[in-house]
């Protein structure tokens, strides 16, 4: 009789449990979303990774409310970085 390591008998206890648990027929729609949000992942990675054009989006284009106040208080926005004021807001109290 071979006995077997530590490490196979939790990976077939694992495997044994997860069908317990799920049922064979869950186990491939688990696989599948497994790998969506991998592929999900890598893809955003790579997105990220990438460089920007400089366009702004909505995550990082001024908020124009912002920019009509200072404008409104005297505060020059041309040239800030991300044509933010609230950077030089401070400096005008």
């Amino acid at each position: 009789m071979a006995f077997y390591e530590p490490v196979q008998l939790i990976v077939i206890g694992a495997i044994v449990v997860v069908i317990f648990l799920w049922g064979p027929k869950k186990i491939p729609e688990l696989a599948r979303s497994i790998g969506i949000a991998r592929r999900e992942f890598t893809q955003a990675s790579k997105e990220s990774a990438a460089p920007t054009t400089g366009q702004p989006t909505p995550a990082n284009a001024p908020d124009q409310t912002l920019v009509d106040t200072a404008r409104k208080l005297g505060i020059d926005t041309e040239g800030r970085p991300e044509n933010r004021p609230e950077n030089r807001s401070q400096t005008r109290l």
